[in-house]
């Protein structure tokens, strides 16, 4: 245990971050000044005092330990990148030095031809840039035998198009700020110079035994199990869930969270979750963009922890099927700067104008724009927990709660009587404290549920940036307040008083959003029916989902707000499709070669050996007496493995012949459609036999790790 572990969180919290006490020490009182006014209120950094900033960060980094800084951003690939650069300059006199200028700080040049562009540019148009964004700070990261200065910044192309997934985000949320006090001033709330978006993703992660780990093909190459029977024990027992946490892993997240909080990370919550050997580390809500670093660091570091301490960390959202994977909850709201939560209800949410006319262009967007919502979170992994009784389900609805259904309800019929004070539960108990009740149970199976003063997108897949998704919710929360907005003005400049144009506008919300709002299970087949019958879109898989990017409306939108252009929605959806495929064809080989290399001879060497032990059986038998009842019930044993055996020769004959002929499709959907209708049932059907097979052939024999070890062997 290090030092710093043993001092206060707060001692050290942020140390390793240059954030505002870091530069008020190492800034003039005016540059400090300057740069406060960039972050808080996104006016452009001053080009004279860049160079003030960079020197001022260098000093600080390298008294740290650092050598290096590099400009650390999100490419479309789903993790970060980086490309390290020395501080060292060499002058005309041949001696060097150690420089950092306010050029390198504001603007860096990776190579973009490696980084997907979703055909937004030719291979051989290499030029990229980096260019910094002030509003989220800077930080040194850990590694090898020293500090790394990472610079979070944005990625664009040579002609500006954004090659990343963090441009997006910053300019959707300026485009719900500026709906979100139009608004604001409309309703009566004026002066307001900033609305922020805010967000705290739960991140669901499993933990192996590193060694069993590197013996499986399928999870070092694909991150999920292709092959692998069931335990006897899975999660019926319900005992992992809020459980005593293993001292082991106990011992990984403390380190895990001394790291964060050493980044300025704001980690809050750890607890086992439903699996075994699941678990969560939930943060402090932060601003969007910001939330967005913050979790891409969280997996780093997780990582890195785990491999130090013999773990592998586990993100894929379904690494083991039949137990249940892991998502990344994403709560998110909306609020004034410094101010007020516009998705609280308060005390009286019957009566609370701000919290209904944004509850309302919630629902408005969502329901609007729910295949869009759905194809933010569309993957390979999230696709393997659809229809698995955890989130996400194919079909978009929100979860109110009985609370608030009953005002909405009161609204709309114009007879608002009911009263919501604060409830409590009281025990009975003297010993105990009443407890306050919250406005709304809980549904855990709704993918856009109402949690108290938030919104919970439980549909993120574990290993996803929250980048995207919350791109989406904050252009649909800007188009939809935007809406309701002139909704609400038509009405004004139709002759109504402007409070019963308020009311009116929200009643006329809450009526039209009726087919989105969903308080049952959203895993069960009334739900199914329910999506059909309400014409709410239902989107079984990735090649299904991601054609929403293609939607003329949906392009329209986004261009509107400047949060993508034509171009760049297209490269978006067609980096989608590509990675799909790539994903599918990686997983089919994978699958391919542990069958030929690992399940077959490992199932053929116990075939033979059941084949000697038989026949020297037969053999022996009349000199034991052996009956020919005894005889069948050996006999049925090989039997059953042979067959077994030359079904999964058979199957894996057709699986290559599928692979084959997927590579033959005209286009990329085309091959993504073909991967979801033949090649992942193809891919079933064989794990499906081997799977049956895995159980017949004794553990002796058998190479891979089962899930028994993996998941309850530490």
């Amino acid at each position: 245990m290090s030092n710093e572990s043993k001092k206060t969180v707060v001692s050290y919290y942020g140390a390793l971050t240059f954030g505002t006490e870091a530069m008020s020490e190492r800034l003039p009182k005016e540059v400090f000044k300057a740069l406060q006014e960039t972050i808080k209120a996104g006016k452009k950094l001053p080009a004279d005092i860049a160079g003030v900033v960079a020197h001022g960060m260098k000093e600080w980094a390298m008294e740290h330990g650092a050598t290096h800084y590099t400009h650390w951003f999100q490419p479309m690939t789903g993790t970060t990148a980086e490309k390290h650069d020395a501080f060292l300059t060499t002058q005309m006199d041949g001696t060097v030095i150690e420089r950092f200028s306010g050029e390198q700080l504001i603007q860096g040049e990776p190579d973009a031809s490696s980084f997907p562009s979703g055909g937004m540019r030719s291979t051989f148009e290499a030029r990229g840039y980096t260019a910094w964004d002030p509003s989220s700070p800077a930080f040194l990261m850990k590694g090898g035998k020293g500090m790394t200065l990472c610079i979070p910044t944005v990625f664009i192309s040579y002609h500006g198009e954004a090659l990343d997934e963090k441009t997006p985000l910053l300019r959707s949320m300026e485009a719900v700020s500026k709906a979100a006090i139009r608004l604001l001033d409309t309703i009566g709330i004026t002066g307001v110079t900033k609305v922020n978006t805010y967000a705290g993703p739960e991140q669901e992660y499993f933990l192996i035994d590193k060694k069993f780990y590197t013996q499986r093909p399928d999870l070092v190459m694909t991150g999920r199990t292709l092959l692998g029977a069931l335990p006897p024990k899975g999660q019926q027992l319900e005992d992992h869930y809020f459980g005593s946490i293993p001292d082991r892993v106990l011992e990984f997240m403390q380190e895990v969270e001394e790291e964060l909080f050493l980044l300025g990370i704001p980690a809050k919550t750890r607890h086992n979750e439903v699996a075994p050997h699941q678990f969560e580390i939930a943060p402090i809500f932060e601003q969007a963009h910001i939330a967005s670093d913050h979790n891409l660091l969280v997996m780093e570091v997780m990582r890195k922890v785990a491999d130090k301490k013999g773990f592998s960390l586990l993100l894929f959202e379904k690494p083991f099927a039949g137990i249940n994977g892991s998502g990344k909850h994403n709560n998110w709201s909306i609020g004034i700067d410094g101010g007020m939560n516009l998705l609280d209800p308060g005390d009286t949410p019957e009566s609370n104008i701000s919290f209904l006319v944004f509850l309302v262009a919630v629902l408005k967007g969502v329901l609007k724009r729910s295949a869009i919502l759905r194809a933010s979170v569309a993957s390979i992994g999230n696709d393997h927990r659809l229809g698995a009784n955890e989130a996400p389900p194919a079909v978009v609805t929100v979860f109110l709660g009985d609370l608030l259904e009953r005002v909405l309800d009161a609204i709309e019929s114009g007879k608002v009587d009911l009263k919501t004070e604060k409830q409590i539960l009281d025990l009975g108990l003297s010993h105990l404290p009443v407890l306050n009740k919250d406005y709304t149970d809980r549904n855990r199976t709704s993918p856009f549920a109402f949690t108290g003063n938030k919104f919970e997108f439980r549909a993120v897949g574990s290993s996803q940036p929250i980048s995207v998704p919350n791109t989406v919710l904050n252009t649909i929360m800007a188009e939809a307040v935007d809406d309701l907005n002139a909704e609400i003005l038509a009405k004004i400049e139709g002759g109504m008083p402007k409070e019963e144009a308020i009311l009116a506008a929200v009643r006329e919300g809450i009526t039209a959003t009726k087919a989105v709002r969903y308080p049952g299970d959203n895993y069960s087949e009334d739900l199914q029916r329910a999506a059909a019958e309400r014409g709410l879109p239902n989107m079984k898989n990735t090649p299904e989902s991601v054609r929403a990017w293609t939607d003329k409306g949906t392009i329209a939108m986004f261009v509107k707000y400047g949060v993508l252009t034509a171009e760049e929605i297209d490269s978006r959806y067609n980096v989608r499709i590509e990675r799909y495929v790539k994903g599918i064809d990686i997983e089919a080989r994978t699958l391919l070669l542990m069958i030929k290399t690992m399940v077959i001879p490992d199932a053929s060497e116990y075939q033979g050996d059941l084949a000697s032990s038989f026949n020297n059986l037969v053999a022996a038998a009349e000199s034991i007496g052996l009956s020919d009842a005894a005889f069948q019930s050996q006999a049925g044993l090989l039997k059953t493995l042979a067959e077994d055996l030359s079904k999964l020769i058979d199957l894996t004959a057709i699986l290559e012949e599928t692979i084959e002929e997927m590579e033959e499709q005209e286009t990329e959907l085309d091959k993504a459609d073909f991967c979801a209708a033949r090649l992942l049932p193809c891919m079933n059907a064989i794990r499906e036999v081997a799977d049956k097979i895995e159980v017949q052939v004794d553990r002796s024999r058998w190479q891979l790790p089962t899930y028994s070890e993996m998941l309850f062997e530490h």
